[in-house]
C-alpha cells in the first residue's frame, strides 16, 4: 500500500537532526513501531543504501532510498524502519514555529519515492 504524497504543513520548520546513522548504529527503537513526541514531525532521509519505512496501523510500507523525497512522520502515528544491507540516514526533527502557534493534533504519515525506487 502506498502512502499519501504530502509536504509539512506551512509554518512547521526543522529545529534538530540526528547524527548519520548506519545499519550498525541505528538506534533499537527505531526497528520497532515507535512514535514522534506530540507537535513533532520526523524527515527520514537517506543518503545511501535502503531503507525500509512501515506504519504498521496504515499498512504503509515504502523502500526508501537516496535521491527519495524523505519519509515524513507526522505527530502521533506509530512508524518504524528497516535497513535493507548497508545504509546511511538520518533524522530531521520538525515543529511550528513559535510565532504559528501550536502544532495541529491529528496525525498522519507521508511517505514518497521515486517509482525507480519502490
Amino acid at each position: 500500500m502506498n502512502g499519501k504524497i504530502a509536504e509539512l504543513p506551512e509554518g512547521v520548520v526543522p529545529y534538530r537532526s540526528t547524527a548519520v546513522f548506519t545499519e550498525t548504529t541505528i538506534p533499537q527503537g527505531l526497528l520497532h513501531a515507535h512514535r514522534t513526541a506530540p507537535g513533532v514531525w520526523g524527515l527520514i532521509e537517506v543518503l545511501e543504501g535502503r531503507l525500509m519505512f512501515r506504519v504498521p496501523e496504515m499498512g504503509i510500507e515504502r523502500m526508501l532510498a537516496p535521491g527519495c523525497p524523505p519519509a515524513v512522520t507526522e505527530p502521533g502515528i506509530a512508524h518504524e524502519v528497516a535497513p535493507e544491507g548497508p545504509v546511511r540516514f538520518r533524522i530531521t526533527f520538525c515543529r511550528r514555529s513559535e510565532l504559528n502557534g501550536e502544532a495541529r493534533p491529528e496525525g498522519g504519515v507521508v511517505a514518497g519515492c521515486p517509482s525507480g525506487h519502490q
